[in-house]
């Protein structure tokens, strides 16, 4: 299986759209359950390319199958610090996409300027905590009910990478 990384572009808004929306509604990976409707990716994706932010996507031809951001905090005392969220669409995972998009994401924090990099997943979810291991993320903390679907709670693992 082949695929490219890009940062993203706003003709990729669309498919990028679909793509977190299917990540979304399993439930699972994200903390929203729930895409914004087109009009306000589109938007977002748009001050993306604008502000060029951390944010690429990985693409199976003009499909988006995968991306990765990194946003920075936007309080003085805390703006080194960079949020990182990402996902991957269920049939292409295993494939190293998730390298591949962390990564150029991880590149591209480095050159703006962003020294620490953190994120948020669910406990159980073993091979994106393997994922960031291998690229240098360190436990900083649990969470016995970080997150909540359905009115079942699962514990969350806050990590961080100082580059």
């Amino acid at each position: 299986m082949s695929f490219v990384v890009s940062p993203i572009s706003v003709d990729h808004a669309e498919s990028f759209h679909s793509c977190l929306d299917v990540v979304a509604r399993e439930r699972r990976y994200l903390a929203q359950t729930n895409v914004l409707p087109l009009e306000k990716v589109q938007e977002f994706v748009e001050a993306s390319v604008a502000n060029d932010s951390v944010q690429f996507v990985a693409l199976d031809g003009d499909c988006v199958i995968g991306w990765a951001d990194i946003f920075p905090a936007w309080q003085d005392a805390i703006s080194h610090r960079g949020s990182l969220g990402m996902g991957v669409l269920p049939n292409y995972r295993g494939q190293r996409i998730g390298e591949a998009l962390l990564r150029s994401s991880i590149e591209k924090a480095k050159a703006k300027g962003i020294t620490c990099i953190e994120l948020e997943t669910r406990q159980d979810n073993l091979p994106a905590i393997r994922l960031y291991e291998k690229f240098g993320f360190r436990l900083d903390c649990v969470k016995s009910h970080g997150m909540r679907f359905d009115s079942v709670y699962f514990a969350t693992v806050q990590m961080s990478r100082i580059l």
